[in-house]
């Protein structure tokens, strides 16, 4: 009798069970993903096929407040150029060498023939209204007979001239806009030592350009700047400022104006200077409305002076004055038919106090009679020699000044 092994028979019907369920799914739905036991190493070319065909997670890399400012700013960044007709006269003709000419016309005639010449400029400046107010540097639209603004996305605007302040080296530009894109101002007063700047414009002719610095110092006077016709305490900044870059924005690192660009210097090494945005601030609707702005001044060229520096002064015999030995600003010069010499101030003569206020430089001096009114009558404390005298200065305009 011949016994059969029913577990060997067994096992082969799962076996043939497991095969032909493997064979449909094959059929239906192709490779099926191997189980977890299953050796998964697969060839190059098939990890090379599934890697180009599954989607690659985007890699982005954060943005810096440098670039999140100017995509704020940057917008209502421009460009301004302008031309200007020059009428010089010109004795260098060549003809004008030739004796025959000369005999026949006479010496001056041809020497007094104008002639003129276009002069083309270009700075930057900023949109600081949607309607198209814009603020630059004086000395960007001086003298400008034409001036032209273009736009970071290429619209050109004719612009018109609306004030112009040279003391403070501030003017408006108006375009003909709506829905512009305007820069939002920050505040100057709480700007520190070490902040970041940013500054915006279009130096050499190369549209929006950005660098990076810091506030190097604040309150820098245009005295020490070396720019004495100029009534200002600049914000100066190593961010670089190139010529171009005049008018155009100095920014915080939240994309906040602080300050305009303006002054620069060739021997100054990469140090710049922007006008504090809170003195434009205080002037600007006054210059879009046409408004002269009228700066009181005294009529004096001074210096700060110390006890030290009076006896350095004093033992030096090539000194033109002996001047007393205390704090206060000395009169080096007086101009001709102004306020100070009127009042009878003198060379030499040193001022330590205006209206009961000490000052001990001449910044300070400055900023009182800044302040003050055009017409207000200052009275001005002096020591000349061994004299202390009060003197009453009646301010006038300097505009004004011969």
């Amino acid at each position: 009798m011949r016994f059969v092994n029913l577990s060997h028979l067994f096992r082969r019907f799962v076996f043939s069970l497991f095969a032909l369920c493997l064979s449909i799914a094959f059929a239906l739905d192709g490779f099926p993903d191997p189980p977890a036991w299953a050796d998964t190493t697969a060839p190059a070319t098939t990890m090379m096929a599934a890697s180009a065909i599954a989607p690659q997670p985007e890699v982005t890399s954060p943005k810096s407040f440098v670039a999140t400012a100017v995509t704020k700013v940057g917008p209502a960044v421009v460009r301004i150029d302008t031309e200007r007709t020059v009428t010089r006269r010109s004795n260098t003709d060549s003809m004008l060498e030739d004796p025959f000419f000369r005999q026949f016309f006479g010496d001056d005639t041809f020497s007094r023939l104008p002639q003129q010449e276009r002069l083309r400029g270009q700075g930057s400046g900023f949109i600081v209204d949607r309607n198209g107010v814009i603020l630059t540097n004086a000395h960007v639209v001086d003298k400008a007979d034409r001036v032209t603004v273009t736009l970071k996305d290429g619209r050109v605007f004719d612009g018109k001239v609306q004030g112009v302040d040279e003391v403070t080296d501030l003017a408006v530009v108006k375009i003909n806009g709506k829905d512009l894109p305007a820069a939002t101002l920050g505040n100057s007063d709480v700007v520190q030592v070490g902040d970041w700047a940013i500054a915006v414009g279009n130096p050499l002719g190369l549209d929006n350009t950005v660098t990076l610095g810091i506030v190097s110092t604040l309150k820098r006077s245009s005295a020490q700047v070396g720019i004495p016709d100029k009534r200002l305490d600049f914000i100066q900044t190593d961010a670089a400022i190139n010529p171009g870059n005049s008018g155009g924005p100095l920014l915080n690192a939240q994309g906040e104006v602080i300050g305009i660009n303006t002054a620069i210097r060739a021997d100054a090494m990469g140090i710049g200077f922007a006008i504090p945005i809170n003195k434009a601030k205080e002037i600007e609707t006054r210059l879009a409305r046409g408004e002269k702005i009228a700066h009181p001044y005294l009529g004096v060229q001074m210096t700060s002076l110390t006890p030290e520096l009076a006896r350095q002064n004093n033992t030096d015999p090539n000194s033109p004055f002996e001047v007393p030995e205390v704090n206060g600003v000395v009169v080096v010069r007086v101009l001709q038919n102004t306020p100070a010499e009127r009042a009878g101030l003198r060379r030499g003569d040193v001022i330590t106090e205006i209206d009961g206020l000490a000052v001990s430089t001449a910044e300070q001096l400055q900023q009182i009679v800044e302040t003050s009114q055009v017409g207000q009558t200052l009275k001005v404390q002096v020591q000349r020699g061994v004299q202390s005298r009060q003197i009453s200065i009646k301010t006038s305009a300097l505009e004004n000044a011969a």
